[in-house]
């Protein structure tokens, strides 16, 4: 019997991991012909979802896996984390929020036994702020059209990967981790699967502007070198419009005598100048700043407990 292996991510879900097991648990019975575990990574919670959890592992200590680390240390590493211990002949990626319809899984194993090896969950409708819409919209699409890997518009981390496919990503060792894009990277046969995502079932987004807006730039640090050109392009660009200028200036003064005065327009230039200098400056730390992580070359995570039973079927 092939086994699936479920990993959730868990910060601060107190009040949604009884209604979250109850659908899983639902879903386990409708996945009868498969053997399933369901890894619960407590991404170190300040709240009681390391009791709660603990609480169904009592009842059910034959279908789950908690590791509980000893701080938190991010959505992507906590996935990592139950990547790195799962067994299953397909793992399933999902939030812990219900905001990703565990029933979609169904749909997704269905895809895998037709040959995919990645089977995404595509957002055909998001139910979330204007802004946070507008701007993962525009991200993706950036995204997609300055790398050279085919990393899927409107997704998130809600997918199934065959076993290979997790073997894969695990071999990819890199610190600042953008696991949709690493999935992709791998080069296996992919397919989407279309949903609409629902609002959370309680408790507040745990990902922030900032934590958004810094996976946004591991995904394009992480899979394209394109902001590096851009300097070199934005650099040309300024030095050439400077040497037109100038020489029209010279030109104009030859020909009519008459200097041109204008305190105001020449700091407006200057201030612009700078802040684009210090804009690619900025894009040049970002990459320099990933450099100096991986060359640490520091464990991504620390394991407080592994609460898991040795009993078999």
């Amino acid at each position: 019997m092939q086994l699936l292996s479920f990993i959730l991510p868990i910060y601060n879900e107190q009040d949604s991991i009884p209604k979250l097991w109850e659908e899983l648990f639902k879903l386990s019975q409708k996945l009868k012909t498969y053997q399933t575990e369901f890894i619960f990574v407590n991404d170190g919670s300040r709240d009681n979802s390391l009791a709660e959890l603990e609480k169904i592992y009592k009842k059910f200590p034959k279908l789950i896996k908690i590791i509980n680390f000893s701080r938190n240390f991010g959505h992507q590493i906590a996935v990592t984390a139950g990547q790195d211990i799962a067994k299953g002949d397909a793992v399933i990626i999902m939030d812990s929020d219900l905001q990703d319809p565990p029933e979609l899984v169904l749909e997704m194993v269905v895809k895998w036994k037709e040959g995919f090896d990645i089977v995404y969950a595509q957002r055909e409708k998001y139910k979330t702020n204007f802004f946070k819409q507008t701007s993962a919209f525009i991200f993706y699409r950036i995204l997609k059209n300055i790398t050279n890997v085919e990393i899927p518009v409107d997704t998130g981390d809600f997918r199934l990967v065959s076993k290979r496919v997790n073997d894969e990503m695990k071999r990819f060792k890199e610190k600042s981790k953008f696991l949709r894009g690493i999935s992709s990277l791998t080069g296996f046969k992919q397919v989407a699967v279309k949903f609409s995502r629902n609002q959370r079932f309680a408790g507040k987004p745990q990902y922030t502007f900032l934590k958004s807006l810094k996976l946004a730039m591991d995904g394009i640090t992480g899979f394209s070198v394109f902001p590096i050109h851009l300097i070199s392009i934005v650099g040309f660009i300024f030095s050439t419009s400077s040497f037109v200028f100038g020489v029209a200036y010279i030109i104009y003064t030859i020909a009519t005598k008459d200097n041109i005065s204008g305190w105001a327009s020449l700091m407006s230039a200057i201030i612009f100048l700078g802040g684009v200098q210090l804009l690619m400056l900025g894009i040049i730390g970002e990459y320099l700043g990933r450099i100096y992580i991986q060359v640490l070359d520091r464990p991504l995570y620390t394991i407080d407990k592994i609460i898991e039973s040795n009993l078999q079927d």
